[in-house]
């Protein structure tokens, strides 16, 4: 039965997804003779990679290119993704992520409800093919952002979206690597109380150290080895620290003794980035390892430490190291930017919803925040659209 609606549902493309096959087809009904099943809900016909992925050229003048930089979760809003329905292949992603992931994707994205969006599991993937989708938008009215990118880099889930953009991933195929990735990391969420604290410190504050004050607080309370400590670099004096609760609770509790002008907990489900995703490593792995990744045709950068990718083994094992290593967005950014005095800086595209990426490059660097422009995913360059 599956086989017939993914032959009906072909869109002329090829995807190249026979290792996922073989994992997929013990749990999908099909053929009793050993044929391979395609990704469930693809039709094998169906192509990954979408034109303005695919239309990458590395810049002539190295005073005129651009680079793209995609959000990751905490971005997501109900609405996201309005904007972008007009564009070419924009809804045959989303026919595309509906049939790998089961669900209405372009739906929840627009109308939630947003308990729903909020969850690791959906909103993921909704970041995901949120931030092609602009991609495919940045493309049909500014063309030559694409043709001269010559960087791309992602915050956490983000990540992924950089690399389909380079070419190193397929768009099925990463997506359903999301998804897996996004069903793991809410199952480790789910084992212990735990969450995330965005904190802005003023000169003096010791991150490190507040996060030994914060463990011992939680052994005085019983919690054995329990985690705290910094998930996300996010610019100078901003960080995001992770970690049991108990230990959040303490951070906020002496935010003044820690010199910590302000603290705020994020809307999410787990201590990300932290060792409390250790569970999460191995299904991670598994689909990794069944996927096709080929080395980045333009520079992409890792969360792990800030440094270019080198090679499809390369990605593959950061990927994984990135689950319990914290995001080093102002370390990359560092990288991306740094530059003689004197020459000039490039165009920067936020491409996803949201302008966190936006704030953090104008904290870190505000003469190449200058050149920063936020593709919109909710609003119409004209109201003529459905």
């Amino acid at each position: 039965m599956l086989a017939s609606l993914f032959a009906r549902e072909a869109f002329g493309r090829k995807v190249r997804l026979v290792n996922l096959c073989k994992r997929l087809s013990s749990s999908q009904s099909g053929t009793s003779d050993g044929t391979e099943h395609p990704l469930p809900g693809v039709s094998p016909d169906t192509d990954s990679e979408l034109p303005a992925v695919k239309r990458r050229r590395l810049a002539k003048n190295p005073r005129d290119f651009s680079v793209l930089l995609f959000p990751g979760q905490g971005s997501q809003f109900v609405g996201m993704g309005k904007g972008l329905l007009k564009y070419p292949n924009v809804r045959e992603m989303f026919t595309i992520a509906q049939k790998i992931l089961g669900y209405d994707l372009l739906s929840l994205c627009l109308d939630g409800p947003k308990e729903e969006l909020m969850k690791t599991v959906h909103c993921q993937p909704a970041v995901f093919v949120t931030s092609l989708a602009a991609v495919e938008r940045l493309n049909y009215e500014n063309p030559k952002a694409i043709e001269t990118c010559v960087a791309a880099a992602g915050f956490s889930v983000g990540e992924f979206a950089a690399l389909v953009f380079s070419g190193s991933m397929s768009y099925a195929e990463a997506l359903y690597a999301v998804k897996v990735r996004a069903e793991a990391m809410q199952a480790a969420s789910e084992l212990v109380p735990s969450g995330m604290l965005s904190i802005i410190g003023r000169a003096q504050a010791h991150y490190t150290h507040a996060c030994v004050q914060a463990k011992e607080h939680c052994k005085s309370l019983g919690i054995e080895e329990p985690v705290c400590s910094v998930a996300n670099y996010l610019f100078p004096d901003g960080r995001v620290i992770a970690g049991h609760l108990k230990a959040l609770d303490f951070l906020q509790q002496n935010s003044r003794l820690l010199n910590f002008i302000r603290t705020r907990p994020l809307e999410v489900s787990g201590a990300f980035h932290t060792q409390l995703m250790e569970s999460a490593i191995e299904p991670f792995r598994k689909v990794l390892k069944q996927l096709e990744i080929r080395c980045p045709e333009i520079s992409v950068y890792s969360n792990v430490d800030g440094k270019r990718y080198m090679t499809e083994k390369h990605v593959r094992r950061q990927l994984v190291k990135q689950l319990v290593s914290p995001v080093k967005w102002e370390q990359t950014l560092h990288e991306i930017y740094e530059r003689e005095q004197g020459k000039k800086f490039p165009h920067t595209y936020e491409v996803g919803p949201g302008k966190q990426l936006g704030s953090t490059l104008q904290r870190c660097n505000r003469k190449a925040f200058t050149y920063y422009t936020h593709v919109d995913v909710t609003n119409h360059d004209d109201d003529d659209d459905d």
